[in-house]
Parts: structure tokens; C-alpha cells; sequence
């Protein structure tokens, strides 16, 4: 892939609030899983996991406890990526905790992209009770719910947001 493409590639994706429904095909789901699973992962122990919810009622679920995100249910389908402390502090101790979560944070990223490679909508979740989809999972004590990631056909906004640019992030040698 040249560089052009690969920047026309990620400037192209979009968060996605409008869905037509319906669910995934179960290849895309494998292409999507197997595209997470190449993502970098502190001392390769993949401190992550993900619930995929393709449940009208669970859906429901997750949006109540997501401040009633419509896109949620709308979307048929829904990936959410969890930190598993356990597997990262069985090396890293306490420091295992952000590990964990920088391993699912990355993981859903690759999910992302790879839901835009395949041309299918995605919208990262981040606002949400925790403790409200930890009770709609069953998750267990050692498991953290990080994103919720609508998957789905959708309908993505016309425009894009503005940004600032990107030296306004950078520092160099010290802030």
C-alpha cells in the first residue's frame, strides 16, 4: 500500500451513528477478529477479550447503559472489547491493569479499521456505565469493559469533523 492510500484509508473512516440494521456474516466477523488479534500487545499476552452482541434485547441493554446511544441497537451489532487484567498482571503485577487496557484499546482500533476495510460502519463507545454492562455481560471481577464498538451497514455523515493540526500535538525533546 503506498502512503497516499493508507492516508486516504484512515482519513476516510468515519464514526457512524446512522445504521440500516441487520447483523455481521459470520466471515466478517472472523476477518475482524483476526485482524485484532495481530495488534501489538505488551510482553504477548493479549490482555484483551471482546463480547460480540448481536442480541436485540442485550443491545437494548448496552445502550440503556450508554445514555440511550440509539446506534447501539441500530446498528444489529455490537463488539465489546474488554481488558483482562488477569492475563497481563499474571507477568506485569499492578502494572498489568494499564496493559491490559492499552491492549483492548489497540485491539478495537484494529477492529475498526478492518470494519472499514470492509466497508461496514463503526462507532467507538466510550461513555458508558461500566458497571451497568458488566451486569448485562456477566462479565467477570477481573474483566473491564473498555469499548463498545457499533458494527454495521450504515450511513456515514456527509461532512467531517475539523481538526487541529497535527503539530499542535507534537512536542519535541520534553513538552
Amino acid at each position: 500500500m503506498e502512503t497516499e492510500e493508507f492516508q486516504n484509508f484512515i482519513s476516510t473512516r468515519r464514526s457512524v451513528r446512522e445504521y440500516e440494521g441487520g447483523c455481521i456474516t459470520e466471515d466478517d466477523k472472523d476477518y475482524i477478529l483476526n485482524a485484532a488479534k495481530t495488534a501489538p500487545t505488551a510482553g504477548n499476552l493479549e490482555g484483551w477479550d471482546v463480547v460480540i452482541v448481536t442480541d436485540e434485547g442485550i443491545l437494548e441493554q448496552l445502550s440503556d447503559a450508554a445514555g440511550n446511544q440509539h446506534q447501539i441497537p441500530d446498528s444489529g451489532c455490537a463488539f465489546v472489547v474488554c481488558a483482562n487484567y488477569i492475563r497481563s498482571m499474571s507477568r506485569y503485577g499492578d502494572r498489568g491493569i494499564l496493559f491490559a487496557v492499552q491492549d483492548a484499546t489497540i485491539a478495537c482500533t484494529y477492529m475498526m479499521l478492518a470494519c472499514h476495510a470492509l466497508r461496514l460502519s463503526t462507532c467507538w463507545i466510550g461513555a458508558f456505565d461500566e458497571n451497568e454492562v458488566k451486569e448485562c455481560l456477566d462479565l467477570p471481577t477481573h474483566i473491564r469493559p473498555v469499548a463498545i464498538l457499533t458494527v454495521g451497514e450504515g450511513m456515514p455523515p456527509e461532512t467531517s469533523p475539523e481538526r487541529m493540526d497535527a503539530e499542535e500535538h507534537a512536542h519535541y525533546d520534553g513538552w
